[in-house]
């Protein structure tokens, strides 16, 4: 499976637009080679460059979607809105919120991961409330495969 968007190359910077200095639109992504047994997809983006006192290994969840249909090949780039495909849910990223949560790093060059996973179920709904911890906790035994495109920002 492989994932990428048209908006920056892998390991390059992520547009302004997309992150908090901008219009905190979620970049474009797009996925081939999703094997025939997948039922569902699920989408993850973080941060595991934020800086935490307390919690110095912490990752910053900016995105958390789950449920995508095995038919969608894509996600537009959204505007206001997170785009979410009919059928999808969407969890908490760690601001508390639903959707997309783009780049914002209070100090220095952050790496931002899109990882996507191909599961062998549909996922029961996790609530309003579903964080990655629930998100990975339910995918647990059900991941055929993943994909990952990472993009930098630095304010």
């Amino acid at each position: 499976m492989e994932l990428h968007s048209s908006s920056f190359e892998h390991g390059a910077p992520i547009p302004v637009r997309h992150t908090c200095d901008g219009a905190d639109a979620s970049p474009p992504l797009a996925w081939s080679g999703v094997s025939d047994d997948t039922k569902s997809l699920a989408l993850i983006v973080d941060d595991p460059d934020a800086p935490d006192p307390k919690a110095p290994k912490r990752i910053w969840v900016h995105w958390v979607l789950y449920n995508i249909p095995p038919t969608v090949h894509e996600l537009p780039e959204g505007g206001e809105q997170s785009p979410v495909p009919r059928g999808a849910l969407v969890g908490l990223n760690d601001s508390g919120q639903p959707g997309y949560e783009g780049p914002c790093p209070p100090i220095g060059r952050h790496r931002y991961f899109h990882t996507l996973y191909a599961l062998d179920a549909m996922l029961p709904d996790l609530g309003v409330r579903a964080t990655r911890k629930d998100l990975d906790a339910a995918m647990r035994g059900h991941i055929l495969s993943t994909a990952q495109w990472m993009g930098t920002f630095e304010r």
